[in-house]
Formats: structure tokens, C-alpha cells, sequence
């Protein structure tokens, strides 16, 4: 049990410095770092897990979502932009595997259909369209 606690504490360490250069760095995504780490700490740490949400890094980036109230059109954006780059270079990569392809175009469909439908999109004043 403390080795699995260790293990989630590490990740989640590791998810919120990719997180952090996320945030500066436009090919490394930010959004999905930060829910590891969230998910992580939860696990393994209510220490960790208080201090990671008083943070202008979750805040900024993952409260809202978590709360159950959306993201914001800019975030959605941003996230479907990065998710779409690197499944782009997926399915062009699995160029001589047909049936690879399609997976990939399934994940992203199914990825794109969820962002669209599934997230509800927040103004920036908080607002739920």
C-alpha cells in the first residue's frame, strides 16, 4: 500500500512540472498533466491534494472542470487543437496500417464529439452557454 502511495505521489509530481511547462510551452499539453496530478494526489495525499488546488496553476486551468462547471471556449480550443496536432501525426505515422488509421480517426471523432457535447462551455465571466 505505501508503494502504491509513493507511486501516485511521484506521477503526480511529475504531471504537475509537465503541467506547469505546459502552460508555457505550446506543443506540451496542460490540461491533462494537471487532471493526473488531480487524480494522483486525491489518491495518495490530502496534504498534496489541498496544496495542488490552491494553486494559481489548477486554478487557472482545471477548477472549473472539476467543480463540474465547463471550461472555457479558449481551453476547449486549445486542447482539441493539441489533441488534433499529435493524433494528426498518429494517423499519418500509421500510414501502411489501415486499420490503425481508423482507430485513430475513431479516438478523435469520439474526442471531438465529447468537447463539443460533453463539456458545457463556460464565458469568461463564469457565465454557462
Amino acid at each position: 500500500m505505501k508503494l502504491k502511495k509513493l507511486i501516485l505521489i511521484i506521477v503526480g509530481c511529475l504531471s504537475v512540472g509537465l503541467g506547469a511547462l505546459g502552460s508555457v510551452l505550446p506543443l506540451l499539453p496542460t490540461f491533462p498533466f494537471l487532471l493526473l496530478a488531480t487524480i494522483c494526489f486525491t489518491r495518495s495525499s490530502e496534504r498534496l491534494q489541498i496544496w495542488f488546488m490552491g494553486t494559481k496553476l489548477y486554478k487557472d486551468n482545471l477548477e472549473s472542470y472539476v467543480k463540474g462547471e465547463g471550461m472555457t471556449l479558449k481551453t476547449k480550443l486549445r486542447i482539441m487543437g493539441m489533441s488534433t496536432f499529435f493524433m494528426a501525426i498518429s494517423f499519418f505515422a500509421l500510414y501502411k496500417v489501415p486499420i490503425g488509421q481508423a482507430i485513430v480517426a475513431l479516438i478523435w471523432i469520439a474526442l471531438a464529439f465529447y468537447f463539443t457535447f460533453g463539456i458545457k462551455t463556460m464565458k469568461i465571466d463564469g457565465a454557462i452557454d
